[in-house]
């Protein structure tokens, strides 16, 4: 049975990688997925904030305490270490740990932020980058188009900066997906990641402070993400991965079927291990054999939107229907 596939032009074993979070933190973790089946690994974000928020500490460490007695540059930061060096540094260690892909990630604030930490990912041997094209848009004047030029400046300036592939992450929140995610491939994305999850927000009304949660995903959460890729497959040369929801094998199947090239799963493997990805693989595979699919690649797309005349008016019509 085939579950080859290929993204951002890497050829893996199959669609299942384990995405962004603390699974790929640990490097005897990162083994133990490997040997498990994981055809690529994407390495926790890279957050430009909290670079920055260290070479001020450590600046000010060191105006404050250089020369406060004799010792002091014992114990003061590494003026010549570079921005992020713990981050690039793990990077370092699970490419060498490992045998398959491992992708990086970043969430950068500001134009040269992004550049110059996406230029030491590559130089530290990454495979690939993925952009957490995270934006909070919650100032009003700031208008919806200045936000995607400024994402798109983005994606652009990576491209002209680093020579591997890179894969943008993007939110659902936009008033023309579609039309920005063709925009984003046209700008030279290798990859389309869909959809980051948010954080929950709720109040607590006696102490008067915002309570903010991450919650593990279900299958349910599958829903948005098969529709938005739905929508995009064969319509970009990207290639399309999905991102939350996947944690059965027919959810692995919905996820290729609606066009996906890959699946990032987190949330099933913190529940149930690393060896749940052999239980994914098997019970793919069973399936495939019982439906009479040789590979995923023939059925890729069966069921994406390249598959009807008129979306909009089949949506419309579906709409209509269940209201009724």
């Amino acid at each position: 049975m085939n579950l080859a596939t290929t993204y951002m032009g890497i050829p893996l074993s199959s669609p299942m990688i384990v995405g962004s979070s603390p699974l790929t933190e640990d490097l005897d973790l990162v083994k133990r997925l490997e040997d498990a089946g994981a055809a690529a690994l994407v390495l926790p974000s890279l957050y430009e904030e909290e670079v920055t928020g260290e070479q001020m500490s450590d600046f000010f460490s060191s105006e404050t305490h250089e020369d406060s007695f004799p010792e002091a540059t014992s114990y003061l930061p590494d003026p010549d270490t570079a921005p992020g060096d713990q981050y690039l540094e793990h990077l370092r260690r699970v490419k060498q740990a490992v045998g398959i892909p491992v992708i990086a990630s970043l969430n950068g604030s500001t134009p040269g932020g992004w550049t110059f930490h996406a230029s030491l990912m590559e130089q530290a041997g990454a495979d690939a980058i993925e952009l957490h094209l995270y934006h909070a848009a919650s100032d009003p004047e700031l208008s919806s188009a200045e936000v995607e030029r400024q994402m798109l400046q983005t994606v652009w300036d990576i491209k002209g900066a680093v020579d591997i592939p890179i894969a943008v992450k993007l939110s659902p929140l936009f008033t023309a997906f579609a039309n920005f995610a063709l925009q984003i491939d046209k700008a030279g994305a290798n990859a389309i990641v869909l959809f980051t999850r948010f954080h929950k927000v709720d109040f607590d009304v006696i102490e008067l402070e915002v309570l903010r949660r991450v919650e593990l995903s279900s299958s349910a959460d599958l829903d948005l993400r098969l529709r938005g890729t739905a929508v995009l497959a064969g319509r970009v040369k990207a290639s399309l991965g999905i991102t939350g929801g996947v944690h059965s094998a027919l959810d692995v199947i919905k996820a290729n079927m609606a066009g996906a090239h890959v699946v990032q799963i987190v949330s099933a493997l913190m529940r149930h291990g690393p060896g749940y990805l052999k239980t994914l693989r098997t019970e793919v595979e069973a399936w495939m054999i019982a439906n009479e699919w040789s590979s995923l690649e023939e059925m890729r797309g069966n069921m994406s939107f390249q598959r009807i005349p008129n979306p909009a008016v089949y949506e419309r019509e579906t709409f209509r229907r269940m209201f009724q």
